[in-house]
């Protein structure tokens, strides 16, 4: 048997009554999830793997582990709350919760070990979407379909509650993560990844790089590539490679999780460049050729169109391989199938 995503039972999912129905942006994941198709290089033939089964089974879990992660406890700190839960609870795909919590399972582990993390991680990426969005950055006032952080709270809110999502992160995962399940000198090893993934070397260098290469004359694809290693990919890394590190793998299987990880963030980064000047804003739940109006170096600008299709696909091949030379294709196919909806989505 091929490896299939079950549309008919999508189909019903979505139109059903069940709590646990996707909405927005989330919906839209699970559509591009139930018609992917991993390629035959990828995996045994013999082998299905229902990535929106799968999807729906983490969904409920996430979702309440992220509304649970905010919460004021005075009056004084309401507002700053109210904020960071607006953007925090906003949709999303999830993504990066998702494989961390996959990577974990991989390697041995369970969802109730990797789940502070991946909740880190959200706070982590919700975070750098508040301030990407604000004015001295790419100045977009629409974020996932809703109105941004800063045009709701304000600048000066926005920016704060954005620190404060940094910070809370790191607690967070260092607090609630099962210290009977876990021991401390992974604990430390994942907090220094996610601090690492956020720095010079990571998120914030990466951006810096990005507003410096804005209408730039002679960009390069390798200046490009250092900018999407560290501001998109980073994090991506992160997931993976700190699941497997809560799961217990070795140096070698958390090895062969960072190059998927940076192989599928690069990819994730020429898809979002592709989507940019061929969705609409309606599509993307945020505001269509940013990059075109601000002349920002992308993938489509220095490849083309086609060519960015092609380099998306050979990133998420590699990225593939690189799981695929160390792990069991059924252990692995959840991730296997992320990196194929990567490359395939619609938003």
């Amino acid at each position: 048997m091929k490896r299939s995503f079950a549309l008919a039972a999508l189909s019903l999912f979505l139109n059903s009554d069940s709590s646990l129905a996707f909405t927005g942006s989330q919906s839209a994941f699970l559509s591009a999830a139930g018609s992917t198709r991993l390629s035959a290089t990828a995996v045994d033939s013999d082998t299905t793997f229902d990535l929106t089964a799968y999807l729906t089974a983490k969904k409920g879990p996430i979702e309440a582990a992220l509304d649970a992660s905010i919460v004021s406890t005075q009056k004084e700190t309401d507002k700053i709350c109210e904020s960071m839960s607006y953007s925090l609870m906003a949709g999303g795909k999830r993504v990066r919760p998702v494989m961390c919590i996959a990577a974990c399972e991989m390697v041995g582990g369970s969802e109730d070990v990797a789940m502070p993390c991946a909740v880190s991680l959200e706070m982590i990426h919700t975070m750098s979407l508040i301030h990407d969005d604000l004015p001295a950055m790419d100045d977009d006032d629409l974020r996932r379909g809703e109105p941004t952080n800063h045009v709701v709270y304000g600048e000066d809110v926005a920016i704060l509650a954005g620190d404060a999502m940094l910070s809370t992160s790191f607690e967070h995962v260092a607090r609630y993560t099962p210290k009977d399940k876990v021991s401390a000198d992974r604990v430390v090893d994942v907090i220094v990844r996610l601090g690492k993934c956020v720095g010079a070397e990571g998120l914030a260098g990466g951006q810096v790089m990005d507003l410096e290469c804005e209408a730039k004359e002679n960009a390069t694809l390798e200046e490009l590539r250092w900018i999407h290693t560290h501001k998109t990919a980073a994090l991506l890394v992160a997931a993976v490679a700190c699941g497997a590190v809560l799961g217990g793998a070795s140096d070698e299987e958390v090895a062969a999780c960072e190059e998927f990880g940076t192989k599928i963030g690069l990819a994730f980064q020429v898809a979002d460049d592709i989507l940019d000047v061929t969705a609409s804003t309606e599509e993307l739940g945020k505001t269509a050729g940013k990059d075109l109006d601000a002349d920002k170096t992308t993938y489509v600008k220095l490849l083309g169109l086609e060519g960015a299709k092609e380099e998306a696909k050979r990133l998420a091949d590699e990225a593939k391989a690189a799981l695929l030379n160390k792990f069991d294709a059924e252990k692995a196919a959840p991730l296997l199938a992320i990196a194929d909806y990567i490359v395939n989505r619609k938003n």
